[in-house]
């Protein structure tokens, strides 16, 4: 199942069989947010409960072991899917990396390794690979599954291949390549009223973990609400509208363009443009949760053993990057990203290489990757750059950037 396609409620979620490690565990980490609950006086901000069930030490869902991408896992993303998808990622990291005359790559929240394994096999294929390829993930769970895939289908390259642990230093010129890291972002929830701003929190009721109301928790998120609220107009939100602020990814934005000297950095995630994200339809916001291929909206049960995410503004990223100094060079939808970057002529190159059946299962990939009622038009693309010539390949098709 893909990560935009809803087909559980809450109520109807199959557990399947859950053994007394997974038990365990969840109870382990719910008693963690308990005791920092009770230790905040009775309730901690929801951006907060969304970092400790994601990321607490040992226990976050990112930070065990359990398989979290794939089959087998709660998700599957694109690079899984086909490799037709990071191939296209190759094509357009070629351009940029020939007119800049080289350089590296980092790719930040590498997931399983598929797309930088597919991504430098396609870059060695068109004879243009980078000096390094670069990956920053935090989960080291999913750092180790990187090396041993990488390892296994690629042990010529290892020596290009750097994990860091943090961004690198100033001056970095290539490609920034981050498919799907923002939804995962934990986000503030605020309810916007008009009248009274106020910020959902997450209490403990003796028996599960239930919301409530309080204060705003960070001084910043009172002006990004007037903003929104002023660009949306006042009469779209109401005292029961609640939805999502990324701080969390605008700052990641800035701190990538504070080390970007030349190149393109290309976001790939599933969301909306602003006048598109904070609509009537959409008043409860749009934090949604994974487990095992199943999606639902209760963030407050399942503690380290669901992914929880939230949709994109894509619209809060454009503005973050030319505050810091970066152009917004290009968005789109998937879609049109993936036919503009060769998708086709990818696929004609492939064709005779493949077994029928094969042939009928990429085109299957195809449809998934590009239909707009599977990830085609949801999934979005934004291309931010720094001394880079305009009219980059996967925006040739459709360049949407007046929608922002």
């Amino acid at each position: 199942m893909n990560r935009n396609r809803p087909n559980s409620e809450t109520g109807k979620l199959k557990l399947g069989d859950l053994d007394e490690q997974t038990i365990a565990h969840s109870a382990q980490l719910a008693e963690r947010i308990i005791n920092e609950i009770e230790q905040q006086g009775g309730k901690i901000p929801f951006i907060r409960y969304m970092e400790l069930i994601l990321h607490a030490p040992g226990l976050g869902y990112y930070s065990a072991g359990a398989h979290k991408i794939g089959a087998a896992g709660d998700f599957i993303t694109a690079p899984e899917i086909s490799p037709l998808f990071s191939q296209c990622i190759a094509r357009q990291c070629q351009q940029v990396l020939n007119e800049i005359g080289g350089g590296d790559v980092l790719e930040v929240g590498a997931g399983s390794g598929a797309m930088a394994c597919e991504v430098l096999r396609e870059l060695e294929k068109l004879d243009c690979l980078p000096e390094h390829y670069f990956i920053l993930d935090l989960s080291a769970d999913l750092r180790e599954r990187q090396h041993t895939h990488l390892q296994q289908e690629l042990p010529h390259l290892m020596a290009r291949i750097i994990w860091l642990d943090v961004l690198p230093e100033t001056g970095f010129k290539g490609v920034v390549l981050a498919n799907e890291l923002l939804d995962a972002m934990p986000v503030h929830l605020v309810r916007f009223d008009p009248e009274n701003l106020t910020e959902r929190y997450v209490s403990w009721s003796g028996e599960r973990f239930t919301w409530c109301d309080g204060p705003l928790s960070e001084s910043r998120l009172s002006d990004v609400a007037a903003h929104i609220i002023k660009a949306c107009g006042a009469d779209e939100f109401d005292h029961e509208y609640v939805s999502e602020i990324n701080l969390a990814a605008t700052d990641w934005v800035r701190s990538v363009a504070a080390i970007l000297e030349q190149g393109l950095v290309l976001l790939i995630d599933y969301g909306f443009p602003r006048h598109e994200y904070y609509i009537p339809e959409r008043k409860e916001g749009t934090v949604m949760c994974h487990y095992r291929h199943q999606a639902h909206s209760d963030p407050l049960i399942l503690p380290g053993l669901q992914d929880v995410t939230a949709h994109v503004d894509f619209t809060s990223l454009a503005e973050s990057a030319v505050e810091a100094g970066m152009n917004v060079a290009g968005y789109t939808s998937q879609a049109h990203f993936l036919l503009g970057a060769g998708l086709m002529d990818v696929l004609a190159e492939n064709a005779e290489a493949l077994t029928h059946e094969q042939q009928v299962m990429q085109a299957q990939a195809v449809k998934t990757l590009t239909m707009p009622q599977e990830m085609g038009e949801l999934f979005k693309v934004i291309a931010l750059t720094k001394e880079v010539e305009p009219g980059l390949l996967g925006f040739s098709m459709l360049d949407a950037r007046g929608r922002l």
